[in-house]
């Protein structure tokens, strides 16, 4: 398996990987091999108790809540540390391009029996050292339910706030559902990433009669194409579509955009719906009442609104160039409309809309528009009023 291995202390990081196997023998998971706790990241194979065989590489941390200078005092956190910083720190989190193995990326409070962890995606590549934090309470949560997942207060980093992060967290016996809940996240926004574990705490957990129903439509009667070349029928390609995580995941991030495609066709006065594909540009194109081509980017929203109920958009690239850290944020004509895709609160297929013209600009960055975005009365659910004002404004 090629990815990069490093040398760390077995008498330090022993903890970490007796924990590992420990917890999915108490999940009644019959351990095959497992890496010794002298190089990391950790790989283990195991086999449920149905049977099914599953691999891991984990890239495990230790967890702890000891006082930290300048740090608050209900303040838990793990540290991305391997080896020493180098002058090229930027450290890539494998993922296997073949589906067998799941990467996880965890600290362990080995002294309380817990874990929390990060996104693998959302931190490759990543620098050592760096630390993740998180409150008392979240830890206080974990220990209380066995499975949890929250929103991490964000950080600013040279003036610029993180893009918003969610943390999944168990103990011992929520290992296996945690390994199966990253293995079915794998390249989820915030939003959706947090309602899939939300989802994984429900009875059954996360399967087919889990999660949300992607599709919205019945199969058709007739053999697909597809299937036909394939030479597969139409459950086979689904099914084969649900085995294989990659797959899942391209076909999910373009769920969203297609049933924004369908609400927009149906709109009077909407013509040359595009669902364009290409790398940077917004997501749909349509002309309103004769006008030109008007541009929409969709956004899938956050599972946690505020107190008063209200949605929220964290509307931000993850990646950024190095030379400028402007580039995370849109540019105010980048695209004529917002739709937000409040999947990931309702659970139901539904958008609300917004001039881009309209958000809130920026504080730091001249001509972009400001990440923290709510979705207030500025957002309508009716999209022929706001393509309407967006025809009138070009």
């Amino acid at each position: 398996m090629s990815y990069k291995k490093y040398k760390v202390s077995a008498h330090h990081r022993r903890p970490l990987i007796e924990f590992i196997c420990g917890a999915l023998e108490r999940c009644e998971c019959r351990i095959i091999k497992a890496s010794e706790p002298d190089v990391a990241p950790f790989r283990v194979t195991f086999e449920t108790r149905d049977g099914e065989r599953l691999g891991i590489v984990v890239y495990a941390f230790l967890a702890n809540s000891k006082p930290t200078t300048n740090r608050p005092m209900d303040e838990h956190r793990f540290q991305l540390k391997y080896g020493s910083k180098t002058t090229k720190n930027r450290h890539v989190l494998w993922q296997d391009p073949y589906g067998l193995y799941t990467t996880l990326l965890c600290g362990i409070n080995t002294e309380q029996g817990f874990f929390v962890a990060a996104d693998p995606v959302l931190h490759s590549p990543t620098r050592f050292f760096i630390s993740v934090e998180f409150k008392e309470r979240d830890a206080q949560d974990v220990l209380r339910s066995g499975w949890s997942s929250w929103e991490r207060d964000r950080r600013s980093v040279r003036g610029f706030e993180e893009p918003a992060e969610v943390l999944v967290g168990g103990t011992a016996d929520s290992f296996l559902r945690y390994v199966r809940f990253e293995r079915e996240a794998l390249g989820e926004g915030p939003g959706h990433r947090q309602l899939l574990a939300e989802l994984a705490a429900r009875p059954g957990g996360i399967g087919r009669a889990s999660v949300p129903n992607l599709a919205g439509t019945p199969p058709p009667a007739r053999l697909h194409e597809l299937a036909e070349e394939f030479e597969l029928s139409v459950g086979e390609v689904l099914d084969l579509i649900q085995s294989a995580r990659r797959l899942k995941m391209a076909v999910r991030g373009y769920v969203a955009e297609e049933h924004l495609v369908r609400s927009l066709r149906i709109v009077p006065g909407v013509s040359d719906v595009q669902h364009l594909d290409a790398e940077g540009s917004p997501d749909v194109s349509v002309r309103f009442e004769g006008s030109r081509p008007l541009t929409v980017e969709c956004k899938n929203a956050l599972r946690k609104t505020l107190v008063d109920g209200t949605i929220r958009v964290d509307l931000q690239r993850t990646r950024t160039s190095k030379k400028d850290p402007c580039s995370r944020y849109y540019r105010r004509d980048a695209f004529d409309v917002v739709a937000a895709c409040i999947h990931s609160v309702t659970e139901r297929w539904e958008f609300r809309y917004a001039l881009t013209s309209e958000l809130d600009p920026h504080k730091k960055c001249e001509g972009r528009v400001s990440n923290n975005v709510r979705v207030d009365k500025r957002w309508l659910e009716d999209a022929r009023t706001v393509l309407g004002r967006a025809a009138a404004a070009s």
